[in-house]
């Protein structure tokens, strides 16, 4: 097998993989926790793909929520987006972030939700 095939079906793996809700974490956008992180996502989008892989390492509890299967998710996020609907978009204890770094979404929850914290090594 060549090493460009070889890389290009890691590729696809990674990109089926990163595409899946993590596993009891998929909720809608009425079922998540607003007090704590939800992630808004949709299939495909590179940006949430990077940010979610990230965040699974870490011991950050978050929420994800497929904009595409929510309309409401979907209307929240054109909501704090200037009508776009840009994921990722990131609460923490309800308060919105567009796109933001792995850092800035860990700052903020230190900021704003510190009580998630506690016992993250990972930051």
């Amino acid at each position: 097998m060549s090493p460009g095939l070889f890389l290009l079906i890691i590729a696809m793996v990674l990109a089926i993989i990163t595409n899946l809700p993590r596993r009891g974490r998929s909720t809608s956008y009425k079922g998540a926790d607003h007090t704590g992180v939800v992630v808004y996502w949709r299939p495909g989008c590179t940006f949430c793909m990077r940010l979610r892989t990230r965040l699974r390492f870490t011991r950050l509890r978050y929420h994800e929520v497929n904009i595409w299967r929510d309309p409401d998710a979907a209307a929240f996020v054109r909501s704090v987006a200037n009508g776009n609907e840009t994921v990722p978009t990131v609460t923490v204890a309800g308060k919105a972030m567009v796109n933001p770094s792995k850092q800035q979404l860990l700052e903020a929850v230190t900021t704003h939700a510190p009580h998630l914290t506690s016992g993250d090594r990972d930051g």
